[in-house]
């Protein structure tokens, strides 16, 4: 059975893209899911675990006004997070094809005012970026995971607009 992060990795190869990572409550789980398949040195350029706050604006240049105002956990952050990441972690001066960015909270507290289970995923290309609200059940490792795979079904449909 193929893989979606499988499926990714043959895609992007094929059209000769790329793609750069930006994870907050990942942690690390969505680009090391994506580079577990053969080649994918080929089209992952790279990932930033920005997991505190000021390295979000640090590392991938999210507004530090918006941080102080509406806090890590926000469809807005997620958005320049793929931003910024894409740009950052392209080759010389072109960016990746796409942007992947996650944040949210994992559990088991409330963080910024939002229960755990409060999850924004972005992608971003050249043709613009958009994002996707979750409210997940399940403990801290499950909403993880489960923030992986709804990642990687996001890019796919993405790349398939």
């Amino acid at each position: 059975m193929r893989t979606l992060a499988a499926e990714i990795v043959e895609t992007l190869t094929g059209r000769g893209e790329t793609i750069a990572v930006a994870e907050s409550l990942t942690g690390g789980l969505l680009v090391a899911e994506l580079i577990t398949v053969p080649g994918a040195s080929l089209v992952v350029r790279g990932g930033v675990v920005a997991y505190a706050t000021d390295l979000k604006a640090r590392l991938l240049g999210v507004d530090d006004a918006l941080l102080a105002r509406v806090g890590a956990v926000h469809a807005e952050v997620a958005t320049q997070m793929a931003r910024g990441v894409r740009l950052r972690l392209g080759h010389g001066d072109e960016p990746t094809a796409f942007g992947l960015a996650t944040t949210g909270v994992a559990g088991p507290d409330p963080q910024d005012g939002q229960a755990p289970g409060t999850v924004f995923i972005a992608v971003a290309t050249a043709a613009g970026e958009s994002v996707r609200a979750l409210r997940l059940d399940g403990d801290r490792e499950a909403i993880r995971r489960r923030v992986v795979s709804e990642s990687l079904l996001m890019l796919i449909e993405t790349i398939a607009e």
